[in-house]
């Protein structure tokens, strides 16, 4: 894809899905709802998560706790294109890709090892005060939970 596609799919997106990052010098903050939320009892959970917009990337932040309450920070860069991109800071997660399936959605990969360990879609909400992510989790059990958290913009 060339430099100039790249950059009118990321000013499309924007344009679309504005409340996930509003531009180069903003951040979009979202704070996990855990009363709104359905999580998986007994497993880490992503308490904030930053998009930020470098070059022509999209950084995604994202800081909560592990299954045994200890702080936890990873950050994934990359473009919304379905290609893979490294994650860094999450023992579970190598690589993530996201890819826009909507005006307001993305559709989620993670993979470690080449393996998916979740997938799932990221929408926000028509109002753009709600951030929610739909995810389907394998374990190393090779069971399947699903989780749906839910995010109020900052």
């Amino acid at each position: 894809m060339t430099a100039r596609k790249i950059i009118m799919t990321l000013a499309l997106f924007v344009v679309a899905a504005a409340p996930c990052f509003a531009s180069a010098a903003e951040t979009t903050v979202w704070k996990l709802n855990e009363a709104k939320s359905t999580l998986v009892p007994g497993r880490a959970k992503n308490n904030i998560v930053t998009y930020s917009v470098e070059g022509e990337k999209v950084k995604i932040v994202i800081d909560g706790v592990s299954a045994d309450g200890k702080p936890t920070h990873n950050e994934w860069k990359g473009k919304f294109d379905g290609k893979d991109y490294p994650v860094t800071g999450d023992p579970k997660t190598d690589v993530r890709s996201y890819r826009i399936s909507g005006d307001r959605s993305l559709e989620l990969t993670a993979k470690k090892g080449g393996k998916t360990t979740a997938s799932g879609r990221v929408t926000i909400s028509r109002d753009s005060t709600t951030r929610t992510v739909d995810l389907s989790i394998t374990g190393a059990d090779g069971k399947t939970v699903k989780s749906i958290a839910v995010y109020d913009r900052q």
